[in-house]
């Protein structure tokens, strides 16, 4: 299965972003590295739409975010603020203003955790406030040596906001997710592997991609259909109680189950082969 949405490097589809899609997966590639991938206004606008077109499809089966330059990202642009009218906060309605923006920042990253097939975060050099809330969103992270992840947010005298206070628990320790917001100060990737938190230090940012790009067709490789339901059943067991989450499982796995896909496996054990399976349906927004 061969297929490319579109070319890294197409700076006419989006302004933050490159895509490439190939034999099921897609590698979505940061590209402002001159500016340190920091996250402007465009970058909010598209995030969600490149998912929900990536998700759309059907083609592909995971995803790799990654960006160019020595560092991930800086995080939020402050020029997502430069008018200063979403920051009043002294009427009801400006609160109200702010609280709306806050949570349309949110979906972006809840796009994330809610795709349908899994995302793998590649990280490299700093990764800073909202860049932390965004890999905290993924269902993997990678990082090279030099990578470090910080909770910027507090040196600037406010609360992180985008999802990271709210992930992170459940990927870190309590005290360490404590100490993260409550100082800013920035956590290494060899600390954050010893906690678990990212899946493997690869020594540079070529093999950073590399790795992360084979666990992604390593993914590919497997049923679609069992692998989305896999990733919804561990989000929907983090999220509720474990006997909501095995009867939601028992339901799922009914949903899903293919005697073909099965077979399919069976058959290329067999043959000495890697099974065959066939894509997501693709999805439809209208009747």
């Amino acid at each position: 299965m061969q297929t490319s949405i579109k070319e890294p490097g197409n700076t006419d589809v989006y302004k933050c972003f490159a895509l490439d899609t190939t034999d099921g997966v897609s590698h979505l590639v940061m590209n402002r590295p001159q500016h340190m991938n920091s996250m402007i206004k465009e970058f909010w606008s598209e995030l969600p739409q490149v998912i929900r077109e990536i998700e759309t499809s059907g083609k592909t089966r995971a995803i790799v975010i990654s960006s160019q330059g020595k560092h991930f990202s800086a995080g939020m642009d402050l020029s997502v603020f430069e008018s200063g009218d979403n920051l009043k906060t002294e009427t009801p309605t400006d609160r109200e203003k702010l609280k709306q923006l806050i949570l349309w920042l949110q979906s972006g990253f809840n796009a994330l955790q809610q795709c349908r097939v899994p995302v793998i975060a590649a990280v490299q050099g700093a990764c800073i406030g909202g860049a932390f809330d965004m890999v905290a969103a993924c269902d993997l992270r990678y990082a090279t040596k030099d990578a470090t992840f910080k909770i910027q947010e507090i040196n600037l005298a406010m609360m992180a906001d985008l999802g990271g206070l709210q992930r992170l628990p459940y990927l870190l320790p309590d005290a360490i997710v404590r100490e993260l917001a409550f100082t800013g100060e920035a956590l290494s990737a060899e600390r954050a592997l010893s906690l678990g938190l990212i899946n493997e230090i690869l020594p540079g940012h070529e093999e950073l991609i590399e790795r992360a790009l084979q666990v992604a067709q390593q993914i590919a490789s497997r049923a679609p259909l069992a692998v989305s339901a896999s990733k919804e059943a561990i989000n929907y067991a983090r999220d509720h109680h474990i006997n909501d989450a095995l009867l939601h499982c028992a339901n799922l796995q009914a949903s899903i189950f293919s005697i073909a896909d099965l077979a399919e496996c069976m058959r290329a054990k067999k043959e000495k082969r890697n099974p065959a399976f066939g894509d997501l349906h693709p999805l439809k927004n209208s009747l």
